[in-house]
């Protein structure tokens, strides 16, 4: 049986995690994260590599020591050091990674100093108050790790599947049954069609003619572990990865009830059925009915259409005000890939990318973009080998005689800046006047309280005529480091008043700003950009992930810096 990639990825990303616990090198760490990432994110399967006999040791990321890992991992399903350090490190703390607060570090924290080792042992240190004496806890801390066991109903903590893995296992499935027998539609629905940014199980409805074979196809697909159920109409598989697949099979008349019905969410279903009964109508996944008689149900419009509402967006089904606004006719106009014009937020090898500043610039124009905006770390980022003013100036020059010859794309001269404790940037204002935008981020002091973290944004925000974008604006890494403690809503404010854009950081690990910061951002009237923050050519591919989170955010075209044309754009650098 053939490994995926996507499997490759896990195991190297819970080696990691089991090695953060135990408190290991944090650069050793980051290299099996930084190769699941690129193995994730890789077209060719790493089997077939192996199977080849290609060096795998020559792709970004992956030394000698990692390609022998892999080609453990191809032949025998395993990685021997992950089963040893398995031994050593009780793998119930990996349970605990997954609530929201912890991750592995300071889970890592709460095994030595605590004993930890399960959820239960979690809950109740945290009732008697001992977790707040840990350093980097605190009392704050340790009220969230409670509410965040109450908010998922217990103990239990649900795997979750960020939305890229989600993407990476669901459409080679989709594919595989689309080639069914009978088959006539299959389409994912539930959290993944929602594009939530992380996803518990994938619900797929089919339709399909009589006698299909689809159900019998999805027990034999490679990737399944085991089968759970299988029925003529419904069946339930685990994948080897942990994922829980639900197929069910629907008439198509029943198709667009069904889908409203297994998209969700369901508190946005729950209110259009509340609304089916005061006109009458019951509304459920086989349909619409007055009585007996259904009335609708072969589309989606069709369901919304009887309870006098136009179509939503799968996006904005969260019960947050989507339902109120069809009604008064004020949905938004969603972003769509195709608006986007350029990407703001890409690095190259002179710092931690792996591209060269031309192979950037030609992956972007190859994309069908205007421009890309070059903005490779400041020297703070000592660990990236960020530039120094006199390493950004030669970057300045290697621009603009790449830009000559180029020929109907720009690219924009810029700088990812570390914005510092005391709000000041990394770099003087000489040489950033000479920039066409700065991304300005967060990248250390992140456990500073709220009101420091706030004053310290806003004063760079208010700092410099230079400064454009606040970068991955709350600093999360999701399922892996919280959002530092800042007041987005302060920072907002000024950056209305200055001119300033925040961004919707398209990697899949960050997607920050969340959905519900982007729709108080589109409120405000502050404008974001969705960048994907690339380091590899292949990154510059995160691109709809970012527009997944604007879309859930409420954003249109016109609340998107990016959307504009490089004319328009260049006007509104010009603040």
């Amino acid at each position: 049986m053939s490994i995926h990639n996507a499997e490759i990825a896990q195991i190297f990303n819970e080696y990691a995690d089991l090695l953060e616990i135990q408190g290991a090198n944090q650069y050793r760490v980051r290299a099996y994260r930084t190769a699941a990432r690129n193995i994730a994110d890789l077209s060719q399967s790493m089997a077939d590599m192996v199977a080849q006999g290609e060096d795998l040791s020559e792709l970004p990321g992956i030394g000698k020591d990692l390609a022998d890992k892999i080609a453990d991992i191809v032949t025998t399903g395993q990685l021997p050091q992950l089963e040893e350090l398995e031994k050593e490190v009780p793998v119930g703390l990996l349970d605990l990674t997954r609530l929201a607060g912890l991750g592995p570090k300071r889970t890592g924290a709460l095994y030595r100093e605590l004993g930890i080792t399960s959820l239960g042992q979690l809950e109740a240190a945290a009732k008697e108050q001992r977790i707040r004496e840990l350093p980097g806890f605190g009392a704050k801390t340790e009220k969230a790790i409670l509410a965040e066991i109450e908010r998922r109903g217990g103990l239990r903590v649900e795997k979750r599947f960020k939305l890229s893995a989600a993407q990476r296992l669901a459409r080679p499935l989709l594919d595989y049954l689309k080639k069914a027998k009978g088959v006539k539609r299959v389409e994912a629905a539930g959290s993944y069609r929602r594009r939530k940014e992380t996803v518990g199980d994938l619900d797929i409805l089919v339709t399909s003619s009589q006698g299909s074979e689809v159900m019998e196809r999805l027990a034999e697909y490679e990737a399944v572990e085991r089968v759970i159920s299988q029925g003529s109409t419904r069946s339930t598989v685990v994948l080897r990865f942990g994922l829980q697949v639900d197929v069910r099979a629907v008439p198509e008349e029943d198709y667009g009830a069904a889908l409203h019905y297994f998209t969700g969410a369901k508190a946005h279903t729950v209110a259009i059925r509340k609304m089916g009964v005061n006109k009458g109508l019951k509304i459920n996944e086989y349909g619409v009915f007055r009585g007996e008689k259904r009335v609708a149900g072969r589309t989606e419009e069709e369901v919304y259409a009887q309870v006098g509402l136009p179509y939503i967006e799968p996006e904005l089904r969260e019960d947050r005000g989507e339902i109120e606004a069809a009604r008064k006719g004020e949905l938004p106009e969603l972003v769509k890939l195709e608006d986007i014009r350029g990407d703001l937020h890409a690095h190259t090898r002179a710092t931690e990318g792996r591209a060269s500043l031309e192979e950037m610039a030609r992956a972007a124009k190859e994309r069908g973009y205007e421009y890309l905006a070059i903005t490779d770390h400041s020297k703070r980022l000592s660990m990236a080998h960020g530039l120094d003013e006199k390493r950004l100036g030669e970057q300045i020059k290697q621009i603009d005689r790449l830009n000559e010859k180029l020929g109907g794309f720009i690219i924009l001269k810029g700088i990812e800046v570390d914005i510092m404790e005391d709000g000041s940037l990394d770099l003087a204002d000489n040489i950033l006047k000479e920039l066409d935008l700065l991304v300005c981020s967060v990248h250390h002091k992140f456990n500073l309280p709220q009101d420091k973290q706030t004053e310290r944004i806003i004063r760079a925000i208010s700092h410099s005529p230079t400064f454009t974008i606040l970068g991955h604006p709350t600093g999360r890494l999701i399922g892996e480091r919280e959002p530092y403690d800042v007041d987005l809503e302060k920072v907002m404010k000024a950056a209305r008043e200055c001119g300033c854009v925040l961004e919707v950081n398209a990697q899949p690990e960050r997607l920050d700003l969340n959905d519900i910061h982007g729709k108080i951002a589109r409120g405000m009237g502050v404008m974001v950009a969705i960048s994907t923050d690339a380091h590899s050519v292949k990154d510059l591919d995160f691109m709809p992930f970012g527009v997944y989170q604007a879309r859930r955010g409420w954003l249109g075209p016109g609340d998107v810096l990016n959307t504009r044309g490089w004319k328009e754009l260049k006007k509104l650098l010009r603040r």
